[in-house]
């Protein structure tokens, strides 16, 4: 199970229709059921990993230690298996910032996890283009940012826990990523 961060497992700041991230922990907010669907899907069996677009790390908006606080505090407080991070931005043509595959693909190869049987959830399209070039089933939490949608997710959902139902009737089948 891929997770993006903000907007996703935490509540992102938007300003002017546009998603930022906190840039303390004081300010993460970890909205209702998040921390009952992590629960869910980690009972399940799931692996839970974050993957996490932070461009402001090569921006200079902000330090790779407050980033890390924050993925910290919110791998402790959601039982998170890893966090993958990217701290590039668009200009930096890494492999690693979504909607490049490389956090996916890297969290599978250090977890031996089978990308056809993952899911990535994501509320922006780099989150679910990442996911389909690593070829995993896609899910976008819908949001109302003032920018276009992803195109054709797997599956469309306004929460994280709704996500649940999808992922855990193929895990306890035997289909999914095991923790």
């Amino acid at each position: 199970m891929f997770l993006d961060r903000d907007g996703v497992v935490n509540e992102a700041i938007v300003r002017d229709g546009r998603p930022f991230p906190p840039a303390a922990v004081d300010e993460v907010v970890i909205p209702a059921g998040v921390r009952e669907a992590c629960r869910l899907l980690a009972d399940a069996g799931l692996l839970l990993v974050l993957v996490t677009n932070q461009p402001d790390i090569a921006r200079t908006a902000t330090s790779r230690q407050a980033v890390d606080a924050i993925n910290g505090y919110l791998s402790r407080e959601l039982d998170l298996d890893a966090t993958y991070v990217c701290p590039h931005d668009d200009g930096d043509a890494c492999r690693c910032r979504k909607p490049a595959p490389g956090l996916l693909l890297d969290a599978a190869a250090d977890w031996n996890v089978d990308l056809t049987r993952s899911v990535m959830v994501g509320d922006r399209w780099r989150d679910i283009e990442a996911g389909r070039r690593a070829g995993v089933t896609t899910v976008w939490l819908r949001r109302d940012y003032h920018e276009p949608p992803p195109d054709t997710p797997d599956h469309v959902v306004d929460h994280l826990v709704d996500v649940v139902p999808l992922v855990v009737t193929s895990a306890t089948a035997g289909e999914g990523p095991r923790r």
